[in-house]
């Protein structure tokens, strides 16, 4: 797996080298500091993966991000940041990111840069919980571009407030296998695997 590191501190760039060269899964071919660098080295290395700091001076990494997106939408960009700041977060999910890591998690990187590798979203638990609480005042998503019905987008809004089978199943009086009947079907039609993709999903779409 080729990726590209991009860390305002060059210090950091440099030990995020070694430790994912050190999985033996991970082939770095390039390091940058800027958001000037994380376009121009994603543009050369076209990696599968760009693990991307958010605050850096000059061009910030959600700005490098969103430029990159624009020009090649299958960009999988992963941000890695000490920050956890819920604008970021909710910006990063907007914008069609693959991923958001807290730096604090190292032994995450290199499993979360797999699973990004493999088209899975890779958001905390902790970031995850909070999203809902953070989204308060966003206006419904519309799903029916997606051959979603009412009452299907009433059972992903709920799983996107982090409620379970058995919540969603009292609050709109239905059996908890009839609830789960219908997830199957949601998975299904947008292609996701499981309920955090489902969420994920709910919010790139507000």
């Amino acid at each position: 797996m080729n990726v590209v590191v991009v860390d305002d501190d060059k210090l950091v760039g440099a030990s995020l080298k070694t430790i994912l060269e050190a999985s033996g899964e991970v082939n770095v071919v390039g390091v940058g500091c800027s958001g000037q660098d994380a376009v121009s080295l994603y543009e050369r290395h076209k990696p599968d993966v760009l693990l991307l700091d958010i605050r850096m001076s000059g061009m910030s990494g959600l700005d490098a991000a969103e430029k990159i997106l624009s020009s090649d939408p299958a960009a999988r960009i992963l941000f890695l940041t000490t920050f956890s700041d819920d604008e970021y977060i909710i910006r990063a999910l907007k914008m069609g990111s693959r991923g958001y890591l807290l730096k604090q998690n190292y032994e995450s990187i290199v499993p979360s840069l797999k699973a990004v590798y493999n088209g899975q979203s890779v958001f905390g638990d902790d970031i995850v919980s909070r999203i809902p609480s953070m989204l308060q005042k966003s206006r419904k998503p519309d799903f029916s571009k997606y051959g979603i019905s009412e009452k299907e987008a009433e059972i992903i809004t709920l799983v996107a407030d982090g409620m379970n089978n058995k919540e969603i199943a009292a609050t709109l009086y239905l059996s908890e296998g009839t609830v789960r009947n219908y997830l199957s079907v949601i998975l299904e039609k947008l292609q996701l695997r499981d309920r955090t993709q489902l969420t994920v999903f709910y919010y790139k779409n507000q």
